[in-house]
C-alpha cells in the first residue's frame, strides 16, 4: 500500500518525523484491513460478490420509501415550510432554530464526501456509480426522516436546556415504549452499541478523513512533493494547527458549532456550486453525453470490477459517506432543534440527501465527466488492474483546473473550511456519545476534546486507504445497529406523521406554531 504524503525529494536522509509517521502507519493499516475485510465480507449474487452490508441499507431505504410512500416527493414543499420557520416557535423547547440544526447536520455531510468522495467514486466505479449515488440520496431521504423524527421524539431535555438525542436515546427508550419490558435489554444493547460506534467514527473515521485530504490539497497546490509541505513533518503541522482551530470551537457545544456552520455551511456550499456550474456551463454542449456515460456506466461500466454490480456498490459507499442516512449521526444535531412536534424535524431532515448526494454529488460528478480529465480515466484503469485508490480531493482539483486554472487554490479554502466544519459536528456527535457511554464531567469532557484533537493530527499523516477503510468499516456496522432500530420504530414515526398531518388539515395548530421564527435567529 503505498503512502498519501511522500517525503520530500529533497531530503537525504528520513528525518525522525518520517520515522513517526511511517510507525503510525504500520500500526494504523492492519487494524483498518482486517475491519474492512469482516465488515464488507461478500455474498454472491448477480453473477459477483456483493458485500452483505450494501446490500442490508439498500434494502432499508427501499423498505422505508415505500412504507412512508415516497414522501420525500410528496412532502418536499412541506419540507421547506418548516426550514422556513412555521409550525414552530423559537419558544420551543429545544436549543437552535430549524435552520440552524439543519446546517448543522449539513456541516457534518456537505463537504470532502461531495469533493474527494465522488471523485474515489467515479474512479473505482467508473462514472455509472454517479447513478447509484443520486438514487442512494434519493431513497436515503426516507431513512434521514424516520431517524430524526425518532431523534426529536425521544430526545432528552436537560434542566439547562441542553437536549441530547440520537440513536443511543431512541434505540434504549423507543423499543421500551413500544414493545414494554420486552425491549428493555435490546434497546439497551443496540443503544450501547451504536453509542461506541459513533464515539469511534467521531474521533477516528470521520475526522481522520477530514484531515488527510485537507492535507492532501493543500500539498497539491504549494508544489507537491517538492513543494513548501512536502517535506516530513508537514502532515503533523497542518493537522496540529486545525486541532489546535477545532478546539477553540467545540468548547461551546452545539450553539457555538451551530453559529459558525450555519454562515460557513452556506457560504461554501455557495462558492463550490458556482464553480461546478461554471465547469459545467464552460463545456456545456458535452452534457448530454456525459449523462449518456454516466446512465451507461450504471448498467453496462467498462474497465470496473464487478461490472453494474460493482458500479452500485461503490455508488451506494460512497453516498452513505456522504449523506450519513441511516447511520445515526444526524438525529444527535436534529435532536437540538426548537420544535413541539417530532415530525417537523424528521421533514427537515429529508432536505439533508437532497442537498447534499442529489444536488451537490451530481454536480461535483458532472465536473469531473465533463472536463475529461485523463487523471480519472486512468486512475481508474489503475484501481481496476489492483492498485490503491487515488487522491480524491487532487482528481476533483484537476478537474476544476482544466477551466478555471486559479480555482484548486480557492478549493483549497473550501476544503480547510468544508473539512473544519464536518469536523466540528462530528466532534459534537462524538461528545454526545461520549457522555452517555461515561457520564458528564469536566475532566471527562476534557479527556475526550484531546483525543478528539490527537486523531485530527494522525489522519493528516494516515494513507488515504488506510482511512478510508476504517471510516468504512465503522460507518457500515453503526448503520447495521442503527437500522434495526429503525425498522422497529417505524409505526411510531408513522402514527406520527399521521398524528401532525391530520392536525395540519383540521387547523388544529395554534397561532403560536404557525408563528414565523427568523430562520438565522
Amino acid at each position: 500500500m503505498s503512502g498519501t504524503h511522500a517525503t520530500s525529494a529533497l531530503a537525504e536522509e528520513p528525518s525522525a518525523t518520517a520515522g513517526i509517521e511511517e510507525t503510525i502507519n504500520g500500526v494504523f493499516e492492519p487494524v483498518s484491513d482486517v475491519a474492512n475485510d469482516i465488515v464488507f465480507a461478500t455474498i454472491p449474487m448477480f453473477g459477483t460478490e456483493v458485500p452483505w452490508i450494501v446490500l442490508w441499507l439498500v434494502v432499508a431505504a427501499v423498505t422505508f420509501s415505500v412504507y412512508f410512500k415516497f414522501l420525500q416527493v410528496r412532502r418536499m414543499r412541506l419540507a421547506f415550510d418548516v426550514v422556513r420557520g412555521r409550525y414552530t416557535s423559537d419558544r420551543d423547547p429545544g436549543e437552535v432554530s430549524h435552520f440552524r440544526a439543519l446546517t448543522a447536520a449539513l456541516s457534518g455531510t456537505v463537504g470532502l464526501g461531495n469533493i474527494a468522495g465522488v471523485a474515489v467514486a467515479v474512479t473505482i466505479g467508473g462514472a455509472g456509480a454517479t447513478f447509484w449515488m443520486i438514487l442512494c440520496g434519493f431513497l436515503g431521504m426516507a431513512t434521514k426522516f424516520v431517524e430524526c423524527t425518532l431523534g426529536v421524539k425521544y430526545r432528552e431535555v436537560h434542566a439547562d436546556g441542553t437536549v441530547s438525542g440520537g440513536p443511543m436515546h431512541y434505540l434504549r427508550r423507543g423499543l421500551v415504549d413500544r414493545f414494554g419490558r420486552k425491549g428493555a435489554i435490546p434497546g439497551r444493547v443496540l443503544a450501547f452499541g451504536a453509542a461506541l460506534l459513533i464515539l469511534v467514527f467521531g474521533i477516528a473515521g470521520g475526522n481522520m478523513f477530514q484531515s488527510n485530504q485537507t492535507f492532501a490539497q493543500l500539498r497539491s497546490v504549494t508544489g507537491g512533493d517538492d513543494g513548501l509541505l512536502g517535506g516530513s513533518g508537514a502532515a503533523l503541522l497542518v493537522g496540529g494547527i486545525m486541532a489546535g482551530l477545532v478546539a477553540l470551537v467545540i468548547i461551546g457545544g452545539i450553539k457555538s458549532i451551530s453559529r459558525v456552520t450555519s454562515r460557513l455551511v452556506p457560504l461554501m456550499a455557495f462558492v463550490y456550486v458556482a464553480a461546478c456550474l461554471t465547469v459545467i456551463a464552460v463545456n456545456l454542449p458535452q452534457v448530454p453525453a456525459a449523462f449518456g456515460e454516466i446512465l451507461s456506466g450504471a448498467f453496462a461500466p467498462e474497465g470496473v470490477a464487478g461490472g453494474a454490480i460493482g458500479a452500485l456498490i461503490v455508488g451506494f459507499q460512497r453516498a452513505l459517506f456522504s449523506n450519513e442516512a441511516g447511520i445515526g449521526s444526524a438525529p444527535i444535531a436534529h435532536a437540538a432543534v426548537k420544535t413541539r412536534h417530532p415530525v417537523t424535524e424528521g421533514l427537515v431532515a429529508m432536505l439533508e440527501p437532497f442537498v447534499d448526494t442529489v444536488v451537490v454529488c451530481t454536480m461535483t460528478a458532472l465536473t469531473i465527466v465533463i472536463a475529461q480529465t485523463p487523471s480519472w480515466q486512468q486512475a481508474r484503469d489503475a484501481v481496476a488492474a489492483g492498485g490503491d485508490s487515488p487522491e480524491g480531493v487532487t482528481l476533483t482539483s484537476d478537474a476544476f483546473a482544466t477551466v478555471l486554472p486559479w480555482f484548486p487554490v480557492v478549493l483549497s479554502v473550501a476544503v480547510a473550511l468544508f473539512a473544519f466544519s464536518t469536523v466540528l459536528s462530528w466532534a459534537y456527535y462524538g461528545q454526545k456519545a461520549w457522555n452517555y457511554l461515561f457520564g458528564l464531567g469536566p475532566v471527562r469532557g476534557a479527556a475526550y476534546k484531546v483525543v478528539v484533537c490527537g486523531f485530527i493530527v494522525l489522519g493528516a499523516v494516515l494513507t488515504l486507504d488506510a482511512v478510508v477503510s476504517f471510516m468504512d468499516a465503522m460507518m457500515f456496522v453503526l448503520a447495521f445497529l442503527n437500522i434495526i432500530g429503525l425498522y422497529l420504530l417505524a409505526p411510531v414515526v408513522k402514527r406520527e406523521l399521521a398524528d401532525f398531518m391530520a392536525k395540519l388539515s383540521s387547523g388544529e395548530l395554534t397561532r403560536t406554531d404557525r408563528e414565523k421564527v427568523d430562520v438565522t435567529d
